[in-house]
């Protein structure tokens, strides 16, 4: 492709992007769907790109749009709502990677006859969820702030535990030495050092920031400074993805920052971000999130049959987990979070950047019985983009999916009482051809429904 084809394709794919954004808030049909589509066809169809002359650039572009991606997030959590998800947001992690890596490792070891190491790095690998696929998804559904916040944090906290645990079993595959103690030590030293630098930058750059804004074109300094704080974090071991996010948490809650801990130490003020930086900042995103998705499409490998129903395979056990999971780390009981935001929570299960990037590492090591790594990894990617941006729409559309989706996720239950709440007016998207709305009750908005769940009773049709 020349430089003028390259051109072109680039302006229809922003346009592409502008109406694929538009037709999801009137159809909810998914953007992110549509935008992997045309990659696929444009790259393993057309043959108009080719994937291997673009993985060098596209891991890059990659992390800068996580980066970018993760930062515009952090921005947009307070400090209250970190303290009401953060417990919710570990357990979800831990569980959901720990139940992925035990079931695909040993999957990958007893029924694909893959050696157990490899099997296990294939777990690791796919243990958590993608940032650039869960982050966009969340912003356009109806979800509560504390989920919303979860699952922000989790896909960040899974990218850490996926690489760290992967490279660990990876370094001892290859020289046949594994201690448990290290890993959980490279974990916590990467988040908590990543978080203190991405905050300490955050402070930094508040104090600076007025100043930055009286040189000409410096909107783009802020972005800028991003991406110093993560190739810092990098270069010295630790999380970027990590520190991007805390150092856009920092700059969101400077004022609180200010004074509760600086304010004895500096007499001027903090410079908070204004609304021009933060309109950017989201157009940087709708533009990264554009360029990555097509790019995953045009990475998908379609060269082996086997490989596609492995990972079709895969992704629907990803599904059977997520809800496990969901109803072990998250019960009903939960302030905070209603069954509609349950519902969500149990189908983010979209694999990404981190799991290619790690399949890849995996794939081209050279070690013996990796070769079908990479295929297998691309496959699940493909699957669990395609189910989590099709039935999270869903889930939110349709009434009845969503009260199917509520049983599923509590039954049984074991004994326990659980109390069913939604907060969400009573609307069948069903019965839309009503629009005047003069035949519905009104009644029918009624802002809040319980229903206890007694021992052995079966769940009840709940209307959200």
């Amino acid at each position: 492709m020349g430089p003028a084809s390259l051109i072109l394709t680039l302006g229809l794919l922003v346009f592409a992007a502008h109406w694929f954004a538009e037709i999801f808030s009137k159809k909810r049909i998914p953007d992110v769907l549509m935008l992997m589509l045309i990659g696929i066809i444009i790259g393993p169809v057309l043959k108009f790109i080719d994937a291997e002359k673009l993985s060098s650039i596209g891991n890059v572009f990659g992390q800068l749009t996580l980066v970018i991606l993760l930062f515009e997030s952090g921005t947009e959590l307070s400090f209250k709502t970190l303290a009401e998800s953060i417990k919710n947001t570990v357990s979800v992690t831990f569980v959901n990677f720990i139940f992925t890596f035990i079931a695909i490792g040993f999957l990958g070891w007893l029924l694909l006859d893959m050696n157990p190491g490899i099997s296990f790095m294939l777990g690791a690998a796919l243990g958590g969820s993608s940032s650039a696929v869960a982050i966009p998804l969340v912003k356009q559904i109806s979800v509560g702030e504390k989920s919303k916040t979860i699952l922000i944090l989790e896909s960040a906290f899974s990218a850490i535990l996926c690489i760290v645990v992967t490279l660990a079993i990876f370094e001892s595959y290859k020289y046949g030495e594994f201690r448990v103690g290290i890993i959980f030590g490279q974990v916590f030293s990467s988040f908590l050092l990543a978080s203190l630098i991405g905050l300490i930058g955050s402070i930094f750059w508040s104090m600076v920031l007025d100043k930055v804004r009286t040189i000409n074109n410096s909107i783009f300094t802020t972005p800028a400074f991003v991406f110093i704080i993560y190739g810092i974090n990098e270069l010295l071991g630790y999380s970027g993805i990590i520190s991007a996010l805390a150092f856009g948490i920092g700059l969101a809650n400077m004022d609180a920052i200010y004074h509760r801990w600086l304010k004895m130490f500096f007499n001027r003020r903090p410079t908070l971000l204004n609304p021009t930086e933060k309109t950017l900042f989201s157009e940087l995103v709708f533009l990264m999130k554009t360029f990555f998705f097509v790019y995953v499409g045009i990475s998908i490998k379609f060269d082996s049959l086997i490989s596609l129903l492995i990972g079709f395979g895969i992704s629907f056990l990803l599904i059977i987990l997520r809800i496990l999971v969901i109803r072990i780390s998250l019960p009903t009981e939960i302030k905070g979070i209603n069954n509609k935001d349950r519902t969500f929570l149990s189908m983010m299960i979209p694999r990404g950047l981190a799991a290619a990037v790690l399949a890849t590492m995996i794939s081209q090591s050279g070690l013996t019985g990796c070769e079908r790594v990479s295929n297998i990894v691309f496959s699940v990617i493909f699957f669990t983009i395609i189910f989590t941006s099709v039935l999270v729409p869903l889930l939110e559309k349709s009434v009845k999916f969503r009260n199917f989706y509520i049983k599923l996720i509590n039954f049984p239950s074991f004994g326990k009482k659980y109390m069913l709440t939604d907060f969400d007016n009573i609307e069948d998207n069903d019965n839309e051809g009503n629009k005047d709305g003069d035949s519905k009750n009104e009644d029918s908005s009624t802002t809040k429904e319980k229903v206890i769940i007694e021992e052995n009773d079966d769940v009840p049709n709940i209307l959200l």
